[in-house]
């Protein structure tokens, strides 16, 4: 059996992709200006990809340690309702997330970058890192990106659950 089957297998049943923000949906660089306000770069290949994954009725959800008003805006504009920001205890948000969306662990797959995702990544079905992750969290993973994060690594894992799904065709072009 391939390595390739198995994470296929494992995202046939998910319900829900929930992401860390920096290093995973950014770079993981923070550009902060004169007057103190952050500035944050996303992916517009990301953006598409967690659209067409919310298309098909794959719940979207980000649970991240820090806060900034770029990224609220960003999670606002991608319909991201689901959205924990400033959190010292991830794995905490993500139980309060299961208990309020009925989906079980097993049902989710996560993609983070640093040693707080660790906790999540060990409960969920199917867990992704990209490749300028920490060493902990690469030997965690299921899957590692081609891309680093900010540069298309969600996109990779939308298109990989969306075809384990078979849930991509003409429909999910805007």
């Amino acid at each position: 059996m391939t390595t390739t089957f198995i994470t296929e297998n494992r995202l046939k049943n998910i319900k829900m992709l929930i992401l860390d923000i920096d290093g995973v949906l950014t770079d993981g660089r923070i550009y902060i200006l004169p007057d103190g306000e952050e500035v944050k770069v996303f992916n517009t290949l990301d953006g598409h990809g967690l659209k067409m994954l919310q298309r098909a009725g794959v719940m979207v959800a980000v649970i991240s340690g820090r806060a900034s008003k770029a990224s609220e805006h960003r999670m606002r504009q991608l319909g991201i309702t689901h959205y924990y920001a400033g959190v010292s205890n991830k794995i905490a948000s993500f139980r309060d997330l299961l208990k309020k969306t009925n989906i079980q662990p097993e049902e989710c797959a996560y993609m983070g970058d640093d040693l707080p995702d660790l906790p999540i990544m060990n409960e969920v079905g199917f867990c992704a890192a990209p490749p300028n992750a920490c060493e902990a969290v690469l030997h965690s993973a299921h899957f590692i990106t081609r891309k680093g994060g900010g540069e298309g690594a969600v996109r990779e894992i939308c298109d990989f659950i969306l075809s384990a799904q078979n849930a991509q065709g003409e429909e999910f072009l805007a």
